[in-house]
């Protein structure tokens, strides 16, 4: 028998966080999930036969074996090591700060349920009630153009400050950018939040020079998410397995630049299973990074320069909840786009026109093209101001490109 896991007996769980989810029945789930051998379906489909995780744990070998059950992951529930491993795991979590949803929490996201194998356990540290609210999956290369990174930190954050949780992986590049988008949303005191799901345990960063960047997150009131136990190490198959959580837990998959051969394909396919919608920004046709946003816009993505190109596609029903969370007076602010101009003073207005946003200029280039417009002091002066508001990335070499 196979188990829908939106059933009504998952779907009328309590929405009052873990505190209203039996500590036994967690732990058994728990117990289910750190037994080798037992991916989400078979867990799944054994707690539907027996009515409960707890049920499962009760049952004698041969009744697991009738369930299909490996029979190492049978002898290991029956011998109580699967328990032993799930209290051994419930301190760890505990000690470090985190905590543990189950599939029976209310506080396990809704729109994960409907996909084709939920994850049975997910750790999280930080704000769990993020994870049932409206979010865009933000996705793409690890080596990201100026262009790539300016857009995915520009959306991230027009997207985050009127009220969409933004949710990607914290890996290098596009990732980086978009959680670095959300939190600057967030600290401009509009609504900002990023959720950040590993591939790793949540012990474990990855990659390590993101670790501030995970502190960030933590104290801006975002969350660090996995269904992988504390410790584990940055296993390359964890990743695309990972992707299907991004896609899942999301109402739309925002795709910004990515090769051919990209793992974000995945999460793009994922999204597609998934009955997700699909956005991308379109990129240079002569650029390696670009294949991937391009091809799904010709395959019917829509295609996305600003925030509005993803809100008037939500379902209203999304809408209607972002805005009662918000107040529609505020997702009336303008928001910046590839086409807005910022009210800057004359100096840093036209150096920062010089600029692109798709390809850095060195400080040369810029000096000799604003001849006789600006001396090079002012020049200097302007890019530091510039640099100072965000509107500017100095880039190795004394190279420079806009951020929006």
């Amino acid at each position: 028998m196979t188990i829908d896991p939106t059933t009504k007996n998952l779907s009328e769980a309590p929405a009052s966080g873990s505190a209203a989810v039996a500590e036994e029945e967690q732990l058994a789930w728990l117990a289910l999930t750190m037994t080798d051998g037992l991916g989400p379906r078979r867990i799944w489909r054994a707690v539907d036969a027996a009515g409960s995780a707890e049920q499962v744990l009760r049952l004698p070998l041969t009744q697991l074996e009738m369930m299909k059950l490996p029979a190492a992951a049978a002898q290991a529930i029956v011998s109580g090591r699967s328990r032993a491993e799930a209290d051994k795991e419930w301190k760890q979590v505990q000690d470090s700060g985190g905590a543990l949803i189950a599939p029976l929490d209310g506080a396990y996201p809704e729109r994960l349920r409907e996909i084709f194998d939920p994850p049975t356990m997910l750790w999280i540290r930080g704000d769990a009630s993020l994870l049932r609210q409206p979010g865009i999956a933000v996705v793409g290369t690890r080596h990201p153009t100026p262009y790539g990174t300016g857009m995915a930190e520009m959306l991230s954050r027009d997207l985050a400050a009127h009220g969409l949780v933004i949710l990607s992986g914290m890996a290098r590049g596009v990732d980086t950018a978009a959680h670095r988008g959300a939190l600057d949303a967030r600290c401009q005191e509009a609504a900002g939040r990023t959720v950040a799901v590993w591939g790793t345990g949540i012990d474990v960063i990855y990659p390590k020079e993101n670790k501030r960047l995970a502190e960030q997150i933590l104290a801006c009131g975002g969350a660090l998410l996995s269904e992988y136990p504390m410790g584990t190490f940055p296993a390359p198959q964890n990743f695309p397995i990972r992707n299907r959580i991004l896609s899942g837990m999301s109402v739309g998959v925002l795709v910004i630049e990515a090769s051919e051969n990209s793992g974000t394909r995945i999460t793009a396919r994922c999204a597609l299973e998934q009955n997700r919608e699909v956005f991308a920004v379109p990129g240079n046709v002569t650029s390696k990074n670009s294949w991937g946003p391009n091809t799904l816009i010709k395959q019917g993505a829509k295609l996305v320069a600003t925030w509005e190109d993803v809100w008037e596609e939500l379902p209203t029903q999304i809408r209607l909840e972002v805005e009662d969370r918000m107040g529609v007076a505020s997702l009336g602010d303008p928001a910046a786009s590839l086409f807005s101009k910022p009210d800057l003073p004359q100096d840093q207005g036209q150096v920062f026109e010089a600029l692109r946003l798709d390809q850095s200029m060195q400080l040369d280039e810029l000096v000799e093209q604003l001849d006789g417009k600006l001396s090079s002091s002012e020049i200097f002066t302007a890019l530091f101001e510039l640099e100072l508001a965000g509107r500017v990335r100095a880039m190795p070499g004394k190279n420079y490109v806009r951020t929006f």
